[in-house]
This record gives structure tokens, C-alpha cells and sequence, in this order.
């Protein structure tokens, strides 16, 4: 039988032929292992997504109220454009239904009608300027509804 002392002997000299096996005669200069030094993270500040408005806002026939669709929209613009120096056009317009000096007329009380809205929101009245084109720049060229609807509208532009 193999005494303990023995077992223990064997086992170092394995451990040790072991070691000598796969260590290196070769001297070769190595350099230090320096653990990288941690840097501080430093986020950039998150800047939130412009969000996107509609810039038409549309009116029923032969009307210039605004509609409640109209004025979310309006709403937003106007939270751009308080204390802003940038200059916006409201450019009118009607479908072709009635005469060329009505449907002027009406684009013309649909384009103040939006910058009424928006001075009343605190928008500088200085940096809107309304147009009418009535029904000369239709955007849809049928004569039904479909089109009509989409002619009978207010342009906001920047």
C-alpha cells in the first residue's frame, strides 16, 4: 500500500514537472501590464426629437372657422414660433366654387383668421404676414369633393 506521504510526494513532484515543462528558459524583456485607468463617462445631453406639424390646416366649405383639428395644430406652431425672430407666410386658399374675387376674399379671411389664432397665442403679429391666393394654386385639380376639400386651406411656411 502507498502511504499517505508518499501519494503527497508523488503529487508534488507531478505538480512541479508540470510547472518546470511549461515554463520558459528564453529571458525575453516584457513589459508591465498596466490596467487601463478608467475614464469618466460623460453622456451628451439628450436632445428631444423635433416633432413634426402638420403645416395645412384645412376649413369646411365656404367657411373660415377653424376647426378644432386646425387648432392643435395651430397650437404647436404657435409654441414654435413664441419668442421666435423667424417670419412666417399664412398663405390663404379656396376650391374653385364661386368667383375669382370671392374665393380671394375667402382665402384672404382664412389667412387672418390662423394669424388671429396664433397673435392670441403669443405670437408676434410683426412676424406673420397673410396672402390669398384664392383658387389659383389648387393642390388637387378634380372637380369633387376629394379635391375641394384638400384646395380649401391655409399653407403655414417658414
Amino acid at each position: 500500500m502507498i502511504t499517505k506521504a508518499i501519494k503527497q510526494g508523488l503529487t508534488f513532484a507531478v505538480v512541479m514537472a508540470f510547472l518546470v515543462g511549461c515554463s520558459t528558459s528564453d529571458k525575453k524583456k516584457t513589459t508591465p501590464v498596466v490596467a487601463p485607468v478608467a475614464q469618466p463617462v460623460v453622456e451628451a445631453p439628450v436632445k428631444a426629437p423635433e416633432v413634426q406639424v402638420a403645416n395645412v390646416v384645412y376649413f369646411e366649405f365656404d367657411k373660415y372657422d377653424l376647426t378644432p383639428a386646425s387648432r392643435a395644430i395651430l397650437l404647436a406652431h404657435a409654441e414654435k414660433l413664441k419668442g421666435a425672430s423667424m417670419a412666417v407666410r399664412l398663405e390663404g386658399h379656396a376650391d374653385e366654387r364661386g368667383s375669382r374675387e370671392y374665393n380671394m376674399a375667402l382665402g384672404e379671411k382664412r389667412a387672418h383668421a390662423v394669424r388671429d389664432f396664433l397673435v392670441l397665442q403669443g405670437v408676434k403679429a410683426a412676424s406673420l404676414e397673410s396672402v390669398s391666393y384664392g383658387e389659383e394654386r389648387p393642390v388637387a385639380t378634380g372637380h369633387e369633393e376629394t379635391s375641394w376639400s384638400q384646395n380649401r386651406r391655409v399653407e403655414v411656411k417658414y
